[in-house]
């Protein structure tokens, strides 16, 4: 390891980070429409979709490993065998079974006083992302699935689990703690407000998956099924961009239950310690607590 302090690395993320903050930072300020009916704009939205998350999430994450790390900087952020092979499927079936809550909570988040310039500007990128999701053909679904879906869910879970997450345990020293703060962090670098609490949510649940399974392709793959849903639904039916469907509080109490049934079985299943998981060697007995 090149940097052991907690507060040094905290130093690095933000450092390797400021482009993302950059821009989020000018695009709140921006009034700027765009033209979605001009020729090529939503093939370059696409191809924008990509550049973002790349430029904005992998490529900061990466460059995190390379200053903290010496060396093996992909198992540093998190690509390892989980801990129990099945862990890979119970991922994809948690995102499904969280669905009900995460609609329940979309519902509650959306009732919350939010300015209504806010509610404006969230409805001006719902019509930008309803023109990206446009299909004509099962290619057009295809093509989307891989860019707003799987695009994304990689990226952003490398930078967020495998690189903030990591940073924020080691520096409260509290598993859990570090889980929370990098779920809500998840969820504001969004900048949707009307999604904030089920976003957050959301991160929580892919960062404990994260953590018990000891391998970020967990995350990963329930991360991408969530997007895959959202993306399919929005695809045939346009007013799920801005529209949140509704659902009933048992079966959001039910899907609840079943996530905590799947992270606690993850639990038990599970040998982490932060050796395993923080370490680059994966047997250095340095901060070895267990979640």
């Amino acid at each position: 390891m090149k940097i052991t302090s907690p507060w040094k690395q905290l130093g690095v993320m933000v450092l390797v980070s400021l482009p993302l903050l950059a821009v989020i930072l000018l695009d709140t300020k921006s009034d700027v429409k765009i033209d979605l009916t001009k020729p090529g704009i939503v093939e370059s939205l696409k191809w924008g979709q990509i550049f973002s998350s790349i430029s904005f999430f992998f490529i900061p994450a990466f460059l995190f490993a390379v200053f903290t790390f010496r060396g093996r900087q992909f198992f540093f952020l998190g690509f390892r065998q989980p801990e129990k092979t099945n862990m890979l499927i119970l991922s994809g079936i948690c995102a499904l079974v969280a669905l009900p809550a995460v609609f329940y909570l979309g519902q509650l988040n959306q009732g919350l006083p939010i300015p209504e310039s806010l509610r404006n500007m969230e409805k001006e990128a719902g019509k930008t992302m309803e023109a990206l999701l446009k299909v004509n053909s099962t290619s057009d679904v295809l093509i989307n699935l891989f860019i707003v879906a799987l695009v994304p869910a990689f990226c952003e879970e490398i930078f967020f689990r495998g690189a903030l997450q990591r940073v924020l345990i080691y520096l409260t020293r509290s598993p859990w703690m570090g889980i929370v703060l990098a779920g809500m962090l998840f969820s504001a670098l969004h900048f949707q407000f009307l999604g904030f609490i089920p976003r957050a949510a959301l991160g929580i649940v892919l960062g404990a998956l994260y953590w018990y399974s000891g391998s970020l392709w967990t995350s990963i793959i329930a991360h991408f099924v969530i997007n895959a849903v959202q993306v399919v639904a929005v695809s045939y039916m346009p007013k799920y961009v801005n529209e949140n469907p509704q659902m009933p509080v048992l079966s959001a109490i039910v899907g609840a239950v079943a996530v905590w049934a799947i992270i606690l079985h993850f639990k038990n299943k599970s040998s982490v310690t932060w050796s395993k998981v923080y370490n680059t060697d994966g047997l250095t007995p340095t901060n070895q607590f267990i979640a």
